[in-house]
């Protein structure tokens, strides 16, 4: 069988975001996604308006089930949703040291939603940044895990933190004509992209991103190599993004 991605995210309504896009996402990588749903939230494609979560209890029961089932080679996370539920993926990643990890420390969504209450979240990130072979924040992430405004400060502090590896995704900086995101390991830069900027904001890019990453992980893929194919896949796709809402945030096409 295919290797598998453990993916523990939230069930998005609309499909543009969450449970779907790693499915999705991980599919066009080439591995199988299995999942540990952390949340049934309330949203469509352009607003959250509330959440669920699950209990840490039922979430591991989840993650137990497929552990002797299916080839699991790496886990990713996005939407936790509360400190519970962080603890327990921390308890379980512990438990499995074998399995990489790709961690989308997502706090809230693009619509500005709450996906849980932030600062608490930030705190109990710091458990499993050292256990990510990969962490995958946009700079608004970045500053609110480690509250450092300046990018390379805040990188700088993360490793520090445990982080092993950061992409940082520059969909938020005040680039009008470009998106830049940088590849650090051990604290080193190791590769630079620079694409050009679309037209609009979509909803679930960041999810669709890490989600390809850990499926070429989850097939051995090298880190660098990953995320560059990964970068590329997700600019195609945001390319042929649906749009549900004249003026709204777009489902990026991910088939």
């Amino acid at each position: 069988m295919r290797p598998t991605v453990l993916c523990f995210s939230g069930l998005d309504p609309s499909g543009g975001a969450g449970i779907q896009a790693d499915i999705e996402a991980i599919g066009q990588s080439g591995a199988h996604a299995a999942i540990a749903c952390t949340a049934l939230t309330i949203q469509n494609s352009q607003q959250v308006f509330g959440f669920s979560a699950t209990s840490k209890e039922l979430l591991l029961a989840q993650a137990h089930a497929v552990v002797n089932d299916l080839p699991i080679k790496c886990v990713k996370s996005g939407m936790l949703g509360t400190t519970d539920n962080i603890a327990a993926l921390a308890e379980f990643l512990r438990e499995q040291p074998e399995y990489l990890y790709v961690l989308d420390p997502v706090l809230v969504a693009n619509s500005g939603g709450s996906l849980g209450d932030q600062a608490t979240l930030v705190q109990a990130f710091a458990e499993l940044i050292p256990l990510a072979t990969l962490i995958t924040p946009n700079t608004v992430e970045l500053r609110a895990l480690t509250g450092e405004d300046d990018i390379q400060q805040a990188t700088a502090k993360l490793f520090a933190m445990g982080a092993q590896a950061v992409l940082v995704k520059g969909g938020h900086e005040d680039t009008p004509d470009y998106i830049q995101n940088a590849l650090y390991v051990k604290g080193e830069q190791v590769s630079k992209t620079r694409c050009p900027r679309l037209a609009g904001e979509y909803h679930g890019s960041g999810c669709s991103l890490a989600s390809f990453i850990a499926g070429r992980l989850a097939l051995g893929e090298d880190l660098k190599v990953a995320v560059h194919h990964a970068e590329a896949w997700l600019f195609g796709v945001l390319k042929a993004a649906d749009s549900p809402v004249e003026g709204g945030q777009k489902i990026p096409k991910r088939f």
